[in-house]
C-alpha cells in the first residue's frame, strides 16, 4: 500500500507530527498509526526508507510527498 493510500486513514495528530518531523524518523506511535492503517513494513512500496540508528525512516520520496501535501500541492 502506497502512502497516497494509508495517509487519509491515519488521524489528523499523526499526520501533522509527519508533517512538523518530516525527514526524522518516525515516532514509534505514529508508525504504529501508518502500519493499522495498512501500511505495511515489510512491502517494497516507495515510501519504505531505512532503519537507522534512531528508528524507521521515511523515504525520500515519501518525504517529498508530505513535504508537497503540507503546502496544498497534493490531496
Amino acid at each position: 500500500m502506497e502512502i497516497i493510500e494509508w495517509w487519509p486513514k491515519i488521524d489528523p495528530t499523526a499526520k501533522e507530527w509527519l508533517v512538523t518531523h518530516n525527514g526524522e524518523a518516525v515516532a514509534p506511535d505514529v508508525l504504529t498509526k501508518i502500519v493499522a492503517a495498512g501500511g505495511s513494513l515489510t512491502s517494497d512500496a516507495r515510501w519504505i526508507g531505512e532503519e537507522g540508528p534512531d528508528g524507521f525512516y521515511l523515504s525520500d520520496e515519501a518525504i517529498d510527498w508530505i513535504e508537497a501535501t503540507a503546502n496544498g500541492e497534493k490531496a
